[in-house]
């Protein structure tokens, strides 16, 4: 439920799931939900790895962002809050 309330705040239009800006807002609502299940979890491998993986992938979308579409990252990076 707070996966859908975050995503829609950085989509493009109504019924966008695949640009990159829904895609990191989706991976950080992910990724710290992950972040909470791995600090109570310790040994917890393989959501461990998930985690570092959605972390990359993020990485990655935001790469993309930096590349083609400079405002878009400023604002994407302002509304997640990442040290970017």
């Amino acid at each position: 439920m707070a996966e859908k309330k975050a995503s829609t705040s950085f989509k493009r239009h109504e019924n966008d799931t695949g640009s990159p800006e829904s895609q990191i807002g989706r991976l950080t609502t992910q990724i710290a939900f992950l972040q909470q299940h791995v600090s109570k979890n310790k040994k917890d491998f393989d959501a461990k790895r998930a985690l570092l993986q959605k972390v990359a992938r993020r990485r990655r979308f935001l790469k993309y962002l930096k590349e083609h579409n400079v405002e878009s990252y400023a604002d994407i990076s302002k509304k997640t809050g990442l040290k970017v």
